[in-house]
């Protein structure tokens, strides 16, 4: 097990900038610290082994340390609502509760924790609307309806109380009737316990804890919700949505939080009277379909009014918010490129892991007038592919993972730990408790898998290497050939576009670049039509489109619509971000297929075994003959850290219909596959029985060369594996030979013809 893990609190750094480090003991009080250069994360003893070079800075030494706990689950806390107990009052809300029999559930609550007192509003035994009061002297009293709720049914709520009498009704309407089903539920009677004003803050989905936290999360929608003074009524609210309210049950209005207003904010927005706006907390979904929803419209900018819900997680996570145990001032000196923070809290045997890599990247100064000259080339750190895959557990909560594989799949340290600590969070291809898909992921938090020396049960066998520590393969080539570079996040390119890749010739990719935004895809697609020269390492890249957070930092969004390889899929009308307003899913589906950027696109998926490429004709085109140089031979690959070749994974083609330029070379194409290997869901209709790479010939990766208009050039390698080749035979081999020849004529100022 993981005795200490950590995060930085953000992923991309420049020189004279703070980074800060947030680290949680399990054991001790004490950790060392040190700062280390990342250059080969691959513990496979086929390979070159571990390269961890330690750069000296002021953090070297001890530094103290503690446990710290994430209080994960998001909610809505609202300041200023009045003491409501004090006078008769009325909730009204619509509901559509996941998990109805989880347990005890809070939908709304005005309650002090310190006292056990005040008044909340949820569900319980078997999923009953209940109200709970607390009388503050260690007394609670519960009353429910008679009958429970569905699970993913709209029900529409009423809740009132009079603290004079202690009378109580709850009634909890369904939207949509059934024959033989009860779930109409009412009460009406009596507490005993006499409830005090209390002046805590206002909840939604959750309600404060003695120990500081937030508990009894409420799973599930929640639209329109309402407070109102007086005994009130279904047909009052229904009265106040429409706005043909009269005026004196439009005065008697304490709060309503309209959650179609603002959707891209975590603002809960107040349409009531007195503007007591809430902030919707551990980052919730929104752009949700609300109560009313009927299919008219898809896109909630376009009717936000039938996009009303909001859906609360008890497994949410946004922000973990650990102090910070130490921080690093980053050397105006120091070199761009892929560090970590080394920290250690004693010696890991092979029942605990007691040391931890926390990965980061040191970016050019983000003042141009402080970069001076820079290297002609940029790697293209993919983070966003680093974040989608957070905390990645479907080999741990997904049955048929080992099927998929191909093989037998063991845990380790880190996959146990999340395990034990679902409060991590989960990636965007993970689901809620609720079976919602995890549409949004924070890298304020702890990543367990966006480290050197994880092995990815998606990796294939041999070194199992996927996502970062599959990319410590180029850094590594990169440093035995001596290639001078700059390192970028593609978190820096959605921030600072074009400008930031205008002063480079040559941009080389990770090997998984999948998730890309809109100012992401428009920066670089700009770079390469002006004459830049990608060599594109990877494969399945450009593939899901991301919105980024316009207010909060770290988030990033995905709603995997339509089509695609997914482990989910968003619920029909929930197509479109909430953090921008943009149709998400497969950027192909916008017109914007990977090939009209990299000239190749995602075509097959399998992870037991990678294999080869076959030289095909175009590579004795003249055009490509110094790609070429010094390599005769017809099997290129066929040997490897991952999976055994250079050709595995996913892999990309060169398919012309699909917007890739019409002069794109296919120098090779990989062979071999095995059934596994099987062809991408979007690319047929009806199934196909041949879907494996052992009966279907359009399962292959093509590698592939194209020259731009401007002078500028394309070359893709289509595999996810072909960087865990380029090491082999101590870096001296085909993979590794084409590879510099093409950098090296990348890196020539002569422009291609």
């Amino acid at each position: 097990m993981l005795k200490i893990v950590g995060y930085p609190d953000r992923y991309s750094v420049a020189p004279g900038e703070d980074i800060a480090f947030k680290i949680s003991l399990e054991e001790g009080e004490q950790f060392e610290a040190r700062l280390v250069r990342v250059v080969n994360g691959d513990c496979n003893p086929a390979g070159p082994g571990l390269k961890f070079p330690h750069v000296p800075t002021k953090i070297d030494g001890t530094h103290a340390g503690k446990p710290q706990r994430i209080d994960a689950g998001s909610y809505m806390i609202a300041d200023g609502v009045p003491a409501i107990s004090a006078h008769p009052f009325t909730f009204l809300a619509f509901v559509w509760p996941t998990l109805p029999t989880r347990g005890e559930q809070v939908i709304a609550a005005k309650w002090d924790a310190a006292t056990n007192a005040g008044i909340s509003v949820g569900i319980g035994d078997e999923g009953r609307l209940s109200l709970t009061v607390g009388d503050g002297a260690g007394g609670t009293e519960t009353v429910r309806v008679d009958h429970p709720m569905l699970e993913r049914q709209w029900y529409q709520l009423a809740v009132t109380f009079d603290p004079a009498s202690g009378a109580v009704t709850l009634d909890q309407r369904p939207l949509a009737a059934y024959a033989v089903i009860r779930d109409h539920g009412q009460f009406r009677g009596r507490v005993r316990l006499s409830v005090p004003a209390v002046k805590s803050p206002f909840y939604l989905a959750g309600r404060p804890e003695a120990d500081g936290t937030v508990g009894h999360h409420f799973d599930g929608k929640i639209d329109g919700p309402m407070l109102l003074t007086g005994l009130r009524s279904h047909a009052d609210h229904d009265a106040l949505l429409a706005g043909v309210a009269p005026r004196d049950l439009r005065t008697a209005v304490i709060a309503h939080w309209d959650f179609s207003r603002e959707i891209e904010s975590v603002r809960a927005i107040d349409v009531g009277p007195f503007g007591r706006h809430g902030r919707l907390m551990q980052m919730p979904a929104r752009g949700m379909k609300g109560h009313n929803w009927t299919g008219e419209e898809h896109a909630w900018p376009r009717k936000p009014e039938h996009y009303g819900a909001v859906h609360f997680h008890h497994d949410d996570i946004y922000d973990a918010q650990w102090e910070t145990s130490v921080t690093l001032t980053i050397p105006e000196d120091l070199k761009s490129g892929a560090y970590a923070l080394h920290a250690r809290a004693g010696d890991s045997d092979e029942t605990a892991t007691r040391e931890t890599y926390i990965p980061f990247f040191v970016r050019p100064p983000r003042d141009k007038a402080k970069r001076g000259k820079r290297p002609s080339v940029v790697v293209l750190a993919p983070t966003m592919s680093y974040l989608s895959y957070c905390n990645h557990a479907e080999h741990i909560t997904a049955r048929g993972a080992e099927r998929q594989m191909g093989r037998l799949l063991t845990f380790g340290h880190a996959d146990l730990y999340m395990y034990d600590h679902p409060e991590l969070g989960g990636s965007q291809y993970d689901t809620h408790a609720d079976g919602s898909g995890v549409c949004y992921s924070s890298r304020l938090r702890p990543n367990l898998n966006f480290s050197p020396r994880y092995h990815s049960w998606l990796g294939g066998p041999g070194s199992a290497l996927y996502q970062y520590n599959a990319d410590t393969h180029l850094f590594d080539w990169l440093d035995h050939k001596g290639v001078d570079y700059d390192l970028i996040t593609d978190e820096d390119l959605h921030e600072e576009g074009y400008d930031l890749l205008a002063d480079y010739r040559v941009v080389i990719t990770g090997t998984h670049p999948e998730y890309h935004s809109t100012a992401m895809w428009d920066g670089m697609k700009a770079w390469i039509d002006r004459g830049g020269r990608l060599m594109y390492m990877g494969g399945n890249g450009w593939y899901w489109r991301i919105g980024f957070h316009k207010t909060e930092p770290g988030v990033i969004e995905v709603r995997r619509a339509e089509d695609g390889i997914r482990t989910w899929a968003a619920e029909p009308g929930e197509y479109y971000q909430s953090f921008n307003g943009e149709f998400g899913g497969l950027w192909r589906r916008i017109g914007r297929a990977p090939n009209v950027m990299a000239g190749v696109g995602f075509i097959a998926q399998g992870f037991d075994i990678s294999t080869y490429y076959r030289r095909a004709p175009d590579a004795d085109n003249p055009r490509a003959a110094f790609i070429f140089k010094d390599v005769p031979d017809e099997i290129i690959g066929d040997f490897g850290l991952v999976g055994g070749g250079a050709a595995g994974i996913e892999l990309d083609c060169i398919t012309p219909n699909l917007g890739g330029p019409p002069n794109m070379l296919r120098l090779a194409s990989s062979d071999g596959h095995s059934g596994m290997m099987m062809l991408v869901n979007e690319e047929f209709g009806v199934v196909p029985p041949n879907l494996g790479g052992d009966q279907n010939e359009r399962v292959h990766a093509d590698l592939a060369f194209g020259e731009t208009p401007s002078g500028g050039a394309i070359f893709a390698t289509s595999s996810i594996a072909w960087c865990g080749s380029l090491l082999h035979n101590d870096y001296d081999n085909n993979v590794s030979r084409i590879t510099w020849n093409v950098l090296e004529r990348f890196l020539d100022e002569t422009p291609f013809a």
